[in-house]
């Protein structure tokens, strides 16, 4: 008996269901036909920041549950998130800033030194932090990634604003310091508003591509100390950078160039706001434009960078 025969004879039993007309379609015209779409496929640019706005709620509680469970095993607890830059401070006073002489130089004399140091340690562990922890956006939270269906840009970004809650409870400790040291509330400390708003843009842009990288090379997670160790001594975190430079005779291409990396930016901005002696003579020339440039460059290509691969991450 042929198939059609076959066929024929187990509908007229009712074993096979009537022919339909969408037999003949194709999937794609099936699916064109009834409106339907392909289960976690990219939306459009427009609308995934729509649905990222629509979770807004849930980026923002996220970023304060994981910053609770940060150090929620420490007896210390959420001391921690200010005992840790301080500590670091410290380290890098004894070696840097007295074993070898990195007080000179210091914009405003050597009693301006930490000052200088705490506020270039706490401004850059906001975009060192925010780095290492985006390699890990995608990678450590696999279950909630694969389990529910939401715009994967809301774990790098809670990451990001989740160190933001953390740099504001160290501006606390910074203020003291600085309040300790002569440096008085003046109005030049409400230009920490725009180049934090910058900074954060640029952050968020930063750990974006790092979550996309690190989604698909889990090995750049073990690299990324490394980098970010090599670009704080290349950002003049523990001592004057140009005069450092200087005083290794660089060329100034090579002055100009790491005055102008990001981290050095919003590191200066964040000096010139807050200690006396740092004076617009002490700032790299455009010192806003760059700072707005990096967070544009880096904050919008970053979005676009992670979104272009939105249907990848979880799978495989």
């Amino acid at each position: 008996m042929s198939e059609t025969t076959q066929d024929s004879a187990d509908r007229s039993v009712g074993v096979l269901p009537p022919p339909s007309p969408d037999d003949s379609l194709a999937p794609a015209e099936l699916a064109a036909k009834y409106g339907l779409s392909v289960s976690g496929a990219r939306p459009s640019l427009p609308e995934y920041v729509r649905q990222l706005w629509a979770r807004r709620h849930f980026i923002l509680a996220f970023s304060r549950a994981k910053l609770t469970a940060q150090y929620s095993q420490a007896k210390l607890g959420q001391l921690w998130q200010v005992a840790t830059p301080l500590l670091n401070a410290a380290v890098y006073f004894f070696i840097f800033g007295i074993l070898l002489g990195g007080r000179k130089g210091t914009p405003g004399g050597p009693d301006n030194y930490i000052p200088f140091l705490v506020t270039g340690v706490f401004v850059f562990t906001f975009t060192q932090t925010s780095a290492l922890n985006g390699v890990r956006a995608i990678s450590s939270n696999l279950g909630l990634v694969r389990a529910l269906h939401f715009p994967r840009a809301s774990l790098p970004i809670s990451i990001s604003l989740q160190q933001l809650q953390q740099l504001l409870y160290s501006m606390i400790v910074l203020v003291i310091i600085l309040l300790a040291f002569g440096q008085f509330p003046q109005w030049s400390w409400l230009l920490i508003i725009p180049a934090l708003a910058c900074q954060f843009g640029f952050n968020t842009g930063l750990a974006l591509i790092m979550a996309r990288l690190g989604s698909k090379t889990p090995d750049l997670a073990q690299l990324m100390p490394f980098i970010t160790r090599t670009w704080m001594y290349a950002s003049g975190v523990m001592f004057p950078l140009e005069h450092m430079l200087q005083k290794a005779n660089a060329a100034p291409w090579v002055v100009d160039v790491l005055q102008a990396n990001p981290a050095a930016v919003y590191m200066d901005l964040m000096r010139f706001a807050f200690i006396d002696g740092y004076t617009g003579q002490d700032l790299p020339p455009h010192v806003w434009a760059l700072a707005l440039g990096w967070a544009l460059l880096v904050g919008v290509g970053g979005f676009v960078f992670f979104w272009k691969a939105e249907e990848r991450y979880g799978r495989g």
